[in-house]
């Protein structure tokens, strides 16, 4: 896991920049010895901005960002000069990203569009001028503002997969010789368990050059909403799907049984989840015939629409794209 490129998670001290003073400034000029007030106010200090990339799938390019620190903004000047604003710092996050408070764990925003800008850590106010407050009984002020303070807090940014398909399904279902059958993706695949240690995206072409988006999530086990096996770290993935299809082998000692399990995990992680568009894809369905297959219909979940599949035999992949086509496209 230490040398994947797929980073998930980042947590770095976020301190935006103080404002400027404003300042203390009276005009001076060859026939106007005694002028007014004239100090600028102080710049605002950097802010720290999230940018949403649609170039981005990973948050490795921060792994090692500790410190995100902001430029201070400048002191105002005389003749109503205001001071320079310190220069935001903009980092740029993969679609999907959601950005946390470290210490209370409160969810701040999710950058979910290509191009869309928030502000993470808001820079100081800078300072205004002694020009702001002279009055009729006060016309010589000698005092201005001092600039706001900056920001510093801890941030953790979690990446939420965005797919139109997510696969949900205990290790070695076949989720990961499904999406490299279907699609340009070549996921790590093995006989054992957890061969997937990170999400693989693969984009799935369908008729008339139509396409859709495939996650394919590490294998969840029973216990993964506790944080067993490899728990909670994958699950958030699934939130952002919006189709979950259930992976099941043919071979499992009993299809609805796993179903529950994986359902329930779903549900004790985030019960909105329940809410998703399902289906169901039993797998490895190339060591059956008609008759064996008319016999485990009875044991499939009555709840979900259902396909027979086989990735190696291209076995009814067609018939399951339709299906998932079908499931993003209606309403």
């Amino acid at each position: 896991m230490a040398d994947s490129n797929f980073i998930d998670y980042v947590k770095f001290c976020s301190r935006s920049g103080a404002g400027g003073a404003g300042s203390v400034h009276f005009r001076r000029e060859k026939h106007v010895p005694k002028g007014g007030p004239d100090g600028g106010d102080g710049g605002r200090g950097a802010h720290i901005i999230l940018k949403g990339s649609a170039q981005l799938w990973t948050l490795l390019h921060l792994k090692y960002k500790k410190h995100v620190i902001g430029e201070d903004g400048k002191g105002g000047e005389g003749g109503r000069r205001k001071g320079r604003d310190g220069v935001d710092v903009i980092l740029e996050v993969p679609l999907g990203t959601v950005a946390k408070d470290a210490e209370t764990m409160e969810t701040r925003f999710e950058v979910t569009e290509d191009g869309q800008e928030v502000i993470l850590t808001a820079g100081g106010r800078g300072g205004l001028g002694n020009d702001h407050f002279k009055t009729a009984t006060n016309q010589a002020p000698h005092f201005a503002q001092p600039g706001e303070p900056g920001i510093e807090e801890w941030i953790i940014l979690e990446l939420k997969l965005l797919a139109d398909v997510g696969l949900v399904g205990f290790p070695n279902a076949g989720k990961s010789t499904l999406l490299s059958s279907i699609s340009a993706a070549r996921p790590e695949i093995g006989d054992y368990p957890f061969t997937t240690l990170v999400p693989n995206l693969g984009v799935i072409g369908y008729r008339d050059d139509k396409s859709f988006v495939m996650a394919d999530i590490p294998g969840i086990i029973e216990g993964a909403s506790e944080g067993r096996g490899l728990g909670l770290r994958f699950l958030r993935h699934i939130e952002r799907n919006s189709i979950l299809l259930f992976m099941i082998p043919a071979d499992a000692d009993s299809i609805s049984v796993q179903y529950k399990i994986l359902l329930g995990e779903l549900e004790k992680f985030n019960p909105e989840l329940l809410d998703k568009k399902r289906l169901l894809a039993v797998t490895k369905s190339d060591m059956l015939d008609d008759e064996l297959i008319d016999q485990m219909k009875a044991d499939l979940p009555k709840d979900i629409p259902s396909v027979f599949i086989s990735s190696v035999s291209q076995y009814n992949l067609d018939k399951l794209k339709d299906m998932l086509w079908q499931a993003i496209h209606s309403r």
